[in-house]
């Protein structure tokens, strides 16, 4: 087959990235090939036809998913017909699992075979989705692995691939020229603020960590950066923050290069934990969802931790402050503590080493995109 048609969905940002470098490298074996599906920037860079942006998909909890059922429904229609009519010949889904298992039970009595990338988080809670995993996906490409264990007992088949974020983690400036090209003082301290990649989260989380970066500010003269996803609407933050008396330097590229100068990542739970800790930059973690959702939800959690670092260190080596715990003072006791203790700051750091070791070096990309080729 020369020049296979290819679906792919990602719904959000980590998942879009992974979803163009899968792109790339699957092009260098079929360059003839046609990827169509949801995504973002990213992958449309990388020849993808995007038929449903992916900031449609970025919902998440209970409140927010029912809120937006008759949308998601129309979503999925749209890439039912599509493939319909375009016959692909396999879908690539990644993450997402509540629209993207809806989504493969539809393709799977179409005859297309689907290869899902990122195991939804079967090990933290809703562990019955391993049998509609079985049903539907033909194989699952694993990116932690200590996963591994779970899909054997579960007789799915599976591959670690490794974790593509260590071929994306390319710095390509010094602290020192990140400081000089953005005309930041290298004597004082530097803190990235990372509220989320998606809009709900941001509109959840911002007021309170500008409120505690004001405080930084004042009493440590902190210097600010406030880092946002390019695909969200780029006057979203400005019009948030302009209530904050806070000096803040706003970046939608290089995000990387600015985790790696700062001192301090002050993060939303999520894919940002684990960049700042490959990084080797001290975080402090935060989350908030609508009540509603955390409370019908919380019963089935199997899990202490909810950053993916605490999980992979198999402890609580990164602050976690969720729900009610995530307030201004928390956010500033735990960003002093990280920034006056050296102590504390070297542990983490010896324990993101750990987990980067554990991670392993495996290209990711090209695994996948060797996966994806065996199931033409």
């Amino acid at each position: 087959m020369s020049d296979p048609a290819i679906l792919i969905v990602a719904g959000e940002k980590s998942g879009e990235n992974y979803g163009a470098g899968l792109v790339r490298e699957f092009r260098l074996l079929y360059p003839r090939a046609e990827f169509f599906g949801v995504g973002g920037s990213n992958m449309a860079d990388a020849g993808v036809d995007i038929l449903v942006p992916m900031d449609r998909l970025a919902v998440m909890g209970l409140a927010e998913v029912v809120k937006d059922v008759p949308r998601i429904r129309k979503i999925l229609r749209r890439l039912a017909t599509e493939a319909s009519a375009r016959r692909p010949a396999a879908a690539v889904l990644i993450d997402s699992p509540d629209f993207n298992l809806r989504l493969a039970r539809r393709l799977v009595k179409a005859g297309v075979p689907v290869l899902y990338y990122v195991s939804p988080t079967v090990w933290a809670w809703r562990k019955s989705r391993l049998k509609t995993i079985k049903s539907v996906v033909r194989k699952m490409l694993l990116i932690f692995p200590f996963e591994e264990r779970i899909y054997a007992r579960a007789g799915i088949p599976h591959r670690y691939i490794g974790h593509p974020l260590l071929e994306r983690l390319r710095i390509r400036s010094s602290r020192d020229e990140f400081f000089r090209d953005r005309g930041l003082d290298p004597a004082r301290p530097l803190i990235a603020l990372m509220p989320g990649s998606r809009e709900n989260e941001i509109r959840r989380h911002l007021a309170v960590v500008l409120e505690a970066a004001v405080r930084l500010q004042s009493v440590r003269r902190a210097q600010l950066v406030l880092i946002q996803n390019p695909d969200l609407d780029p006057a979203l933050l400005p019009r948030l923050s302009v209530a904050s008396k806070a000096d803040i330097l706003l970046l939608r590229e290089d995000a990387y290069e600015a985790m790696a100068a700062s001192d301090l990542v002050l993060s939303a739970c999520g894919t940002a934990n684990l960049e700042a800790a490959l990084l080797g930059t001290p975080l402090v973690a935060f989350y908030k969802i609508s009540p509603l959702t955390y409370a019908a939800g919380r019963p089935f959690v199997r899990i202490r931790d909810y950053s993916i670092v605490n999980i992979l260190a198999g402890r609580r080596i990164v602050p976690e402050l969720i729900q009610r715990r995530m307030t201004p003072d928390a956010l500033v006791r735990e960003a002093l503590r990280l920034l006056d203790d050296s102590g504390a700051r070297l542990e983490m750091k010896d324990a993101f080493a750990r987990i980067r070791t554990e991670l392993g070096e495996k290209r990711a990309s090209v695994n996948a995109a060797r996966e994806l080729a065996a199931l033409l």
